[in-house]
């Protein structure tokens, strides 16, 4: 049955919409499970040379980025983030998180961003928690991330951030979780589900 559904919903071709250094919009068209010709617009990261060898050669699709649950060690609290975001024009609460680069595997890129946009210090992931490849909003796009639990340590720094990130970093208690849980305050969703977790487990989710 799932083989039929795939063989009945193969994406024939690619047209370009808009090309952008960090995103591009490409009109797939495809046959649907009734042999009708159907047009989906699909936002994504990867050039069209890549989307091709993922959709009509069978290249694994890589994961775009890191969601970082992180866990200060001394500070016993939850690591978020409120950040401006330009398409809902406002703050909003996240984890840390960022794009991996070519050259970069996951552990490094958690490193990095988590330098980057807290000022703090890897200390341990937690392997067995790493989710490899977890998709957004798989309706409009492609992107997948990697969502990492971790331990921390050090000061929050806004020191590394750069020109066009405007981040306050936060450390949150259970009880600070619940407060904004109940605020009815802009969250992402990946934020407000590890707030849930946090509140109902605590430190235990890192180990």
């Amino acid at each position: 049955m799932e083989e039929n559904i795939k063989m009945k919903n193969k994406v024939q071709n690619l047209e370009t919409l808009a090309q952008t250094k960090f995103l591009s919009l490409y009109n797939a068209n495809y046959i649907n499970k009734g042999g009708n010709k159907k047009t989906w617009t699909i936002a994504t990261r990867k050039s069209k040379e890549a989307l091709e060898d993922q959709f009509f050669n069978g290249k694994e699709d890589k994961v775009d980025a890191v969601v970082i649950l992180a866990y200060h060690k001394d500070e016993k609290k939850l690591v978020a983030i409120k950040q401006f975001r330009m398409p809902i024009n406002n703050y909003v609460y996240e984890l840390p998180a960022g794009l991996i680069d070519n050259n970069d595997d996951i552990i490094s890129t958690v490193k990095r961003e988590l330098k980057e946009e807290t000022g703090l210090d890897l200390e341990e992931v937690i392997e067995n928690k790493i989710g490899q490849k977890l998709y957004l909003s798989p309706g409009m796009t492609d992107e997948s991330v990697s969502l990492v639990y971790c331990t921390c340590s050090g000061k929050i720094s806004d020191e590394n951030l750069e020109e066009d990130e405007d981040i306050e970093t936060i450390l949150l208690s259970k009880e600070d979780a619940i407060k904004i849980l109940n605020s009815g305050e802009r969250c992402d969703i990946k934020f407000f589900m590890a707030l849930q977790s946090f509140v109902q487990i605590g430190e235990e989710i890192f180990k």
